[in-house]
């Protein structure tokens, strides 16, 4: 717990600080919420590009370390509203936090998230073990982004964080920024319309499915894309931010952030909106486009864009040929089918994203039910984008939607998906953002409402549309995160502490059938066990012979040998009945299993594959 906890405070203060004081540096003198999202965008920069120098993620933590120190003294007496931001920001990420703390909650421990969905998250904590040792890797070679994982490698050598621990903190910690994010455009809301619906917007059904599924890297880019449109959104319509030269720099760093993020299929809801936008500004609102310094900020944001993201051409060059991408590659992944695009808009009362509708409690009426609801509040929103010249909004939902049909079209399920999920937050704000605006009076005569109030008109309905919409679409992302399994203590991190036991020979695991069937447990005990020759079987493998060369059995202690065993009780009788073939003898406990060693020469050669090999070839991304 204070592993997580600690990760997840030091990215959140560390983003927070540097994303500050990086607009600051662009001109900006207020207090801006694009501040988590361009902070994690430069960290994930940071530790990536120092996580490979002598020190490693030593290296990286001190350097982020000086970082914020730099740059909250380089904040102090520049930028205005930083008490309001903490007012109006602490209960939005209170209540984000409490939210993606539901998981561990539920489950009673904290752990390896997602462990039931996808067993992705094997293969990153493999890479980043790898990256902490400065030991090549699969991912390493095929260009795979690992910014997050430098984060969370820096968050174990500076912090003593586990990895385990560190990615949980990480993967919450975006969640946490995000919705800090969408007070960019919701900040002027009434308290209770702008809590809830900053925190819809962060953790949307779709994102909070993933969350759950410990997929950080989906979630982190969904955090991109909607701080993409708002910083657009700002540096167009802001007064204050209109005269600077560097105003479209902030997207600039975002961009970069999702090449060290996502690659460079990160860029192509950031393209695609940055076009859309372009392309309706030169249409519709020419203002913005014949300022004088609109082409040259433009200029100097595609050049700290093309500085920034340069030194990682070459891997996304490589990551080119990931299997990913290839339409015969991972097809489903970890799904059942295509997922309904209808979840992107939030009320989806399921607690597993990849069942179709009456596949569980729920009937599938009650899907239908929601899908037309929030369609028919999304079809308003864009109405009312359009009208209200929410240009980048309207750019935001067209770039995700382009983004959506060309995965379904030319990709897999897998990858059609990831872009549903990432469209998520942009299209809830879009739901959102209109039905708050005419119910709040706050908004009415802003450059956020409508200037002349009496032609908008149904200002209640909308408010009570609004209202429903928060509550149903909030109850399904809750329902999505308190169903989120969490890794179970029987191989994380009890096998952890027996692999400096297992570097003289092969070992054989036997795991409860439950765990290796439906919580994908060969992944994680693979992880546990990493650097080894291991062979995993069913724990019905016992008895008879086992297999040539092994020289070591893990096996699962018995109810009555675990109690004996904590009580400090240590019956002969009871270890060699329960001992999983014959010719083999207790070395050593370790809840909730034992270790067995042969007594006598190991016979046979071992087809027991290297861990690392193994792991290598099991991933997906």
């Amino acid at each position: 717990m204070i592993g997580t906890y600690a990760a997840v405070v030091a990215v959140c203060a560390a983003s927070l600080a540097i994303g500050q004081a990086a607009i600051a540096l662009c001109g900006v003198r207020r207090w801006s919420w694009l501040s988590p999202a361009v902070g994690l965008a430069l960290l994930c920069a940071l530790c990536w590009g120092t996580v490979r120098l002598p020190g490693g993620g030593a290296t990286s933590a001190v350097a982020v370390l000086v970082l914020a120190i730099a740059a909250v003294l380089f904040l102090r007496g520049r930028v205005e509203g930083v008490g309001e931001a903490l007012r109006v920001g602490a209960p939005v990420a209170l209540l984000a936090l409490a939210a993606t703390s539901l998981p561990f909650a539920v489950e009673g421990h904290f752990g390896i998230l997602g462990t039931g969905f996808n067993p992705d998250m094997s293969q990153h904590l493999l890479a980043g073990d790898r990256l902490a040792h400065d030991a090549g890797s699969e991912l390493l070679r095929d260009g795979y982004p690992l910014g997050p994982h430098a984060i969370a490698v820096a968050l174990n050598k500076g912090l003593g964080i586990g990895l385990v621990y560190g990615f949980s903190g990480l993967t919450m910690a975006v969640a946490i920024l995000a919705s800090l994010t969408a007070l960019a455009a919701l900040g002027a809301l009434a308290p209770l319309r702008r809590i809830g619906g900053a925190l819809l917007v962060g953790l949307p059904y779709l994102v909070a499915s993933y969350l759950a599924q410990g997929a950080f890297k989906e979630t982190t880019q969904a955090l991109l894309v909607l701080a993409f449109v708002l910083a657009l959104r700002e540096a167009s319509r802001e007064e204050a931010w209109r005269s600077m030269p560097l105003r479209f720099v902030p997207a600039a760093i975002l961009a970069v952030g999702s090449v060290y993020i996502y690659s460079f299929p990160g860029l192509l809801w950031l393209a695609a909106t940055a076009v859309v936008w372009v392309a309706m500004t030169a249409a519709f609102d020419r203002r913005v486009g014949e300022e004088p310094s609109a082409g040259r900020s433009a200029l100097l944001a595609i050049a700290v864009f093309l500085v920034g993201a340069l030194p990682e051409l070459g891997r996304m060059i490589d990551f080119g040929s990931f299997e990913t991408f290839d339409p015969n590659g991972p097809g489903l992944g970890n799904l059942f089918g295509q997922i309904s695009p209808f979840e992107a808009l939030g009320i989806w009362p399921s607690g597993d994203f990849r069942v179709a509708p009456g596949g569980g409690a729920v009937p599938a009426l009650a899907f239908y039910l929601g899908a037309a609801f929030a369609s028919g509040l999304m079809l308003y929103g864009l109405l009312w984008c359009w009208r209200h010249r929410e240009r980048t909004l309207v750019a935001g939902l067209f770039a995700a939607a382009a983004v959506y049909a060309a995965t379904r079209i030319g990709g897999t399920p897998y990858t059609a998906a990831k872009a549903l999920e990432v469209g998520a937050p942009v299209a809830t704000l879009a739901i959102l953002l209109p039905c708050a605006a005419g119910a709040s009076r706050r908004f009415r005569g802003t450059a956020l409402g409508p200037r002349q109030t009496g032609r908008f008109r149904g200002t209640a309905l909308a408010a009570l549309l609004g209202s429903v919409y928060l509550l149903a679409a909030g109850g399904c992302s809750l329902l999505a995160l308190v169903n989120a399994p969490v890794g179970p203590a029987s191989y994380s991190p009890a096998l952890a502490e027996l692999r400096p036991l297992l570097r003289d020979g092969s070992t054989l695991v036997l795991a409860p059938a439950e765990l290796l069937d439906e919580r994908h447990g060969a992944r994680y005990i693979a992880w546990e066990l990493r650097g080894d020759r291991v062979c995993i079987e069913p724990e019905a493998a016992a008895g008879g012979k086992p297999p040539p060369g092994i020289r070591f059995v893990l096996a699962p202690l018995g109810e009555g040998a675990a109690a004996e065993l904590r009580e400090g009780i240590w019956n002969a009788d009871t270890w060699i009945a329960s001992a999983p073939y014959r010719g083999f003898r207790s070395r050593r406990a370790v809840v909730p299993y034992m270790l067995w060693e042969r007594i006598g020469p190991v016979r046979g050669r071992s087809k027991c594959p290297l861990i690392a090999v193994r792991q290598a070839r099991q991933g997906r991304g």
